[in-house]
């Protein structure tokens, strides 16, 4: 199972980076555009908290769907973790974590997922998913951390 690690040092404190991270609204303006993703149930806006689901519609790969993610843990301001409910994938887990660091905070992105349909989708894993998702949480953290450096996002 492909297990994607994505760091980055955010200059603010714990508190803020934890709220913008689950922030439904910012989440909606920090992905790729092109995906055109939007909560479409569940938790639609504002902070999505323990225990509360969000399904987002989007396009990857040309193909428009939902997933549908619960709060299974939340530990704040350090940690929460999100769990695909359903979805395209046959698992997919989300950890989020908030470290303290010298420059502000250190925000650590674990996703473990894997594929339906066997050797298939276990060949689609490692030769094209791994490297997407990848991408994709990387381009999310460097966008999350512009809108708060920059001032764009402030916690209600």
């Amino acid at each position: 199972m492909p297990i994607v690690h994505v760091e980055i040092v955010v200059r603010s404190d714990l508190e803020s980076c934890f709220d913008a991270s689950r922030d439904i609204g910012l989440h909606t303006k920090t992905v790729w555009k092109h995906t055109r993703e939007q909560a479409v149930a569940g938790v639609t806006s504002g902070l999505i908290g323990y225990g509360e689901t969000v399904t987002f519609e989007a396009t990857h790969f040309g193909i428009r769907q939902r997933l549908t993610s619960k709060i299974v843990e939340f530990d704040r301001p350090y940690r929460f973790v999100d769990e695909m409910q359903k979805g395209a994938f046959a698992y997919l887990r989300h950890a989020h974590d908030f470290l303290e660091h010298p420059e502000g905070t250190l925000m650590k992105d674990t996703l473990e997922f894997h594929s339906p349909y066997g050797i298939i989708g276990k060949s689609f894993n490692f030769v094209v998913l791994e490297r997407y998702m990848t991408r994709f949480l990387a381009d999310r953290s460097r966008c999350l951390k512009e809108q708060m450096e920059s001032g764009l996002w402030r916690r209600s």
